[in-house]
């Protein structure tokens, strides 16, 4: 079955362009000029995915992701033609998965659509992990700390993932978005600080026992006692 996409964006000469190619690739655009309209568009029909653009009239993107994950776990990948680092922080801290700034090339939208995608399904490698009272369900992606249900953006996901499947051991900043198959997401080390600290709010009165800071180094996961 092909993968079909939403693009949300008002630029019509992005839109043909990214249909054609991305239809070469076997993957099928369908359009949104605004927010209110792509809204619709995922209320009424199914995507695999949401290109979606952070500046339009009426309804920003950034207000439009927010919406987006109220409701579902479609992976999004915003695009911008504004390159600061703020917007991607918003835009990673609401819920998007990857961030693209205009202009790029369609091969780069391509690869990194593949990868969004590939980071959504399913894995059969350890589909469940337990430690210190979290546990996490991979394929599911849902995470619960003492049976209470924990709701984690795409990205704070990914990275308790990583750190609890290396519990014990410690994680250098550069080295966690790799661990965490977000290799490809451009954010320096003060902005993995920042989706650390949200994680370990959104985990409770344990958070900060249970992620803990090396100075200097990175982070790790407390690894059960005997």
């Amino acid at each position: 079955m092909a993968t079909r996409v939403l693009l949300i964006d008002d630029d019509t000469r992005m839109y043909e362009l990214l249909a054609q190619y991305l239809g070469q690739n076997g993957i099928t655009v369908a359009h949104a000029p605004d927010g209110g309209r792509g809204l619709a568009a995922l209320e009424a029909n199914a995507y695999d995915a949401v290109l979606l653009d952070i500046m339009m009239p009426g309804m920003d993107g950034l207000e439009v992701c927010k919406r987006i994950r109220a409701k579902r776990q479609i992976p999004i990948l915003m695009l911008t033609a504004r390159g600061d680092e703020t917007d991607r922080v918003v835009g990673l801290e609401l819920g998007a998965d990857d961030y693209l700034a205009k202009p790029f090339s369609p091969r780069e939208l391509l690869a990194r659509l593949r990868a969004v995608l590939r980071r959504a399904q399913p894995t059969a490698v350890a589909d469940r992990l337990e430690s210190s009272g979290v546990s996490i369900d991979v394929s599911g992606r849902e995470v619960r700390v003492s049976g209470k249900l924990v709701e984690l953006t795409g990205l704070e996901f990914d990275l308790l993932v990583a750190l609890v499947r290396r519990a014990g051991r410690v994680i250098p900043r550069d080295a966690l978005l790799g661990e965490a198959g977000r290799g490809d997401t451009v954010v320096n080390e003060r902005t993995v600080d920042v989706h650390i600290s949200h994680l370990r709010q959104k985990l409770g009165d344990e958070g900060s026992r249970l992620i803990k800071t090396v100075r200097g180094v990175g982070y790790v996961f407390a690894k059960e006692g005997p």
